[in-house]
C-alpha cells in the first residue's frame, strides 16, 4: 500500500471498482477525473448559495460526486495503471480548491461567512500539516476527527437538515451547526496531527 495514499473504505466497493475499471479502459485520465471533482464542488457551492430545498439536494449530490471522483481517480491511476508524473499535483491541488469552494459557500449560506472562511483555512491547514509530515520523512497522517471525507459528510448532513427546514421554517440551523462542527473538528484535527508529528520527530533514533 502507498503510505502517502489516504485510506478509503469505498475503494473496496464493487460498483466503484467496476466504474474505475471502465474508466481505466477508456481515454479518460486520472487527472481529468481530479479536475472533474472541482467541477462538482463548484456545482455544490452554487447550489448552497441558492438556498432552497432543491438547492440543498443538488449540493449533496455535488459533494458526493466530488468524493466519488476523489476515490475513482486514485483507482484509475494506480490499479488501472494510468499514473502520470503530474498525478501527485492533481491529487492535491483540486482537493484544496474543492474544499474551499464548498466550505466558504456553506458559511455564506448559513449566514456565518466568517465560519466558512475559517473552515476553509483549517481544511487547508490539515492538508499542510499532513504533507509537512511526509516532507520530513514521516508517513503522511490522515487521522481525523475531521479529515476530508468527514468534512464533506458533515456539510452534506447540514444540507439534508436544510432541505427539511426549507419545507417548514425557512431557517438554516442545520447548516449553521454543520459549519461550526466542521470548524471545531478541523481545529482538533490540526492539533492531533501536529502532536503526532512532534512525537515522532522527538522520538530517540535507534
Amino acid at each position: 500500500m502507498d503510505m502517502a495514499r489516504r485510506p478509503v473504505a469505498a475503494r473496496g466497493n464493487g460498483l466503484i471498482r467496476r466504474l474505475s475499471t471502465r474508466l481505466a479502459a477508456s481515454a479518460v485520465t486520472p487527472n481529468q477525473i481530479s479536475l472533474a471533482s472541482m467541477g462538482f464542488a463548484a456545482i455544490a457551492a452554487w447550489a448552497l448559495l441558492w438556498r432552497d430545498g432543491f438547492g440543498d439536494l443538488v449540493a449533496i449530490l455535488g459533494i458526493q460526486l466530488r468524493l466519488l471522483c476523489n476515490v475513482v481517480d486514485g483507482l484509475v491511476a494506480i490499479e488501472g495503471g494510468k499514473k502520470s508524473a503530474l498525478g501527485p499535483m492533481f491529487n492535491e491541488f483540486p482537493d484544496r480548491v474543492s474544499d474551499s469552494l464548498v466550505l466558504i459557500a456553506a458559511g455564506y449560506a448559513a449566514g456565518l461567512a466568517g465560519f466558512g472562511w475559517l473552515a476553509a483555512l483549517l481544511a487547508l491547514a490539515t492538508a499542510y500539516i499532513r504533507v509537512f509530515g511526509g516532507a520530513v520523512g514521516l508517513v503522511q497522517d490522515f487521522r481525523g476527527p475531521m479529515a476530508k471525507q468527514t468534512r464533506m459528510h458533515v456539510i452534506s448532513a447540514g444540507c439534508a437538515f436544510g432541505f427539511f427546514e426549507a419545507l417548514t421554517s425557512h431557517k438554516h440551523h442545520g447548516l449553521q451547526v454543520a459549519i461550526i462542527i466542521t470548524v471545531i473538528g478541523s481545529a482538533l484535527t490540526c492539533i492531533a496531527r501536529t502532536q503526532a508529528i512532534t512525537r515522532q520527530m522527538s522520538a530517540p533514533v535507534g
